[in-house]
């Protein structure tokens, strides 16, 4: 859980607009969160947040520092330290963005291979003599943690080695063993965390015997790959031989990766890993700078996204809507700019402000969705929600505070008479041109008025034309369900009454004797059957000869 795993590029590069007190006490903010979690992981073993968003996060406050570089100075947090020198320092790894990131970082190298990139611990193993004598966690590629104690009672470590290998450095991936791991079907199940807190906690946590080692780094090893794979096997270090592959060309990379991507697998991955067979001798070995090896990562399952808008939508019954615009984020090749929150007591529940950082993942059929919040901003900057006390008996007719939950009916009504060729936008047009006093004030308009709104060609206002007098000679039901009646129209086309006279003469206990319809509901169609907004435009649509009024 180190922070130079987590330098990949983002669609959310772009700096913030603050001003340096306002910087400062975000990054600091951040800065401090981000130590705690890793306090709680390199001392107890514990993880407080997942693998994913720790590593996105860690981005985050990287890319934030290089912003306001020059302008704040915000001391710099030094690199997790152990007790225990590497022999060989860990490079780490370079992240390719995409097949033509690969393809140009493949471009002058030979003798390539491909490997599961394995989701671990990264560790050193020292052998001398023929014996383990060290185990060392990556830390921060020059020094870590000792847990040679831990790694002599992990049985699938070899205690003892010969041949070339009796002294050796070995550098590889510590992790969690699966059965039949399917990457795209499980996620990383946070293999990592499990897999540090076992071989940090001072007591055994049972885990120790379901851990393995993937050995990708033998420095000054064999120069041949194959032999270097072939002592590996016969030394008890199995899995690196059967997962490492040649490959020539980017498309074979992108069809293996793929590969193991939906194919079952015996530990969690989080993408692969190129590597030339070619390698500098071990001692001009520094982090950051191993240019010999790189990976393309899986897209994540969860991604984090910026809110940049907090947008209020007023559905016709009046229930307000939250939708908050993002930062715009891939996930699984899907670019994701807007997410639904929910109603207004949602939002607030959520406490999302402009700014704040949101976990965002797609449900079914690849809609995405909130998770969590995953970082919430110092200043809680909110819109404010739209004002008024609407409802499902408000706003038939037309009043500036109206006008969200108005238009709504408008486009509600359209789709209800099957007015096909009018959308939102159009309705919003008419509305505003020829000052619509309610819900059905369109029928008193001629093509001769619909050609004088602005936005509106002759071609399209013929069209209109004919499209509202189609409407008129829908039946009853659709009238009904056009103005709103709190019924399906499974329902109404069960009911006796052919006409508005008899629907209000209906009493509370005969709604009640229909299917699906209790006392509550019974209640509510009387209120709406009632309601003086209603009646007018029932006695409205009588004097344009609509059937049933």
């Amino acid at each position: 859980m180190v922070v130079l795993a987590a330098l990949a590029c983002s669609t959310q590069a772009a700096c913030p607009r603050w001003s340096a007190a306002r910087a400062t006490q975000e990054i600091t903010r951040l800065q401090r969160q981000i130590d705690e979690w890793n306090n709680a992981y390199w001392q107890a073993g514990i993880s407080e947040v997942s693998d994913d968003e720790f590593d996105q996060l860690s981005a985050q406050l990287t890319r934030w520092r290089r912003c306001f570089d020059k302008v704040i100075k915000i001391p710099e947090i030094p690199a997790q330290k152990g007790a225990l020198t590497h022999p060989v320092a860990h490079t780490g790894v370079r992240k390719l963005k995409d097949s033509q990131a690969v393809a140009l970082w493949m471009q002058d190298k030979t003798d390539l291979w491909i490997q599961p990139k394995v989701d671990g611990v990264a560790m050193t193993l020292v052998y001398r003599s023929g014996k383990l004598v060290q185990a060392i966690s990556r830390g921060d590629g020059l020094a870590g943690e000792d847990w040679t104690a831990k790694a002599r009672q992990i049985p699938a470590i070899p205690k003892k080695l010969w041949g070339r290998l009796a002294n050796s450095v070995l550098q590889g991936e510590l992790f969690l063993r699966q059965a039949g791991h399917i990457q795209q079907q499980k996620g990383g199940i946070n293999a990592r965390s499990k897999v540090a807190g076992a071989m940090l906690r001072k007591a055994d946590s049972g885990l120790l015997s379901e851990l393995a080692v993937f050995i990708w780094g033998w420095p000054d090893g064999p120069a041949e790959m194959p032999q270097r794979l072939a002592l590996l096997h016969e030394a008890g270090f199995t899995s690196v031989a059967e997962y490492s592959l040649p490959v020539k060309t980017v498309s074979e990379v992108a069809a293996q990766r793929q590969r193991w991507f939906s194919s079952s697998l015996p530990f969690a991955t989080d993408g692969i890993v190129l590597r030339s067979a070619k390698e500098p001798d071990a001692r001009y070995w520094q982090p950051g700078e191993g240019t010999w090896v790189a990976a393309w990562k899986y897209p994540p399952v969860t991604q984090i996204a910026e809110v940049k808008a907090i947008e209020f939508g007023v559905g016709r019954t009046g229930k307000v809507a939250v939708v908050a615009r993002l930062d715009p984020v891939l996930l699984d090749d899907k670019q994701v700019r807007r997410v639904n929150v929910g109603s207004l007591r949602r939002w607030q529940e959520w406490d999302i402000a402009l700014g704040d950082r949101l976990n965002i993942s797609l449900a079914g059929q690849g809609i995405p969705r909130i998770d969590s919040v995953a970082w919430r901003t110092v200043q809680r900057i909110k819109p404010t929600p739209p004002a008024g006390n609407v409802n499902e008996l408000t706003c038939f007719w037309s009043s500036p505070e109206c006008q969200p939950q108005f238009l709504a009916r408008l486009v509600w009504a359209a789709q209800q008479l099957h007015i096909d060729g009018v959308g939102e936008a159009s309705w919003r047009a008419l509305s505003q041109a020829h000052h619509f006093e309610h819900l059905f004030s369109w029928l008193a308009l001629d093509e001769a008025q619909l050609r004088q709104t602005p936005g509106v060609s002759a071609g399209k206002a013929r069209m209109i034309w004919h499209q509202f007098n189609l409407a008129k000679q829908q039946p009853f039901t659709q009238w009904l369900l056009a103005m709103g009646i709190p019924l399906s129209q499974k329902t109404l086309l069960g009911l006796r009454a052919q006409g508005w006279g008899q629907l209000v003469d209906i009493q509370t206990e005969d709604w009640q004797k229909l299917p699906m319809i209790g006392k509550t509901k019974a209640s509510q169609l009387r209120r709406w059957l009632a309601d003086s907004q209603v009646k007018g435009l029932a006695q409205w649509l009588t004097g344009y000869h609509i059937e049933g009024f």
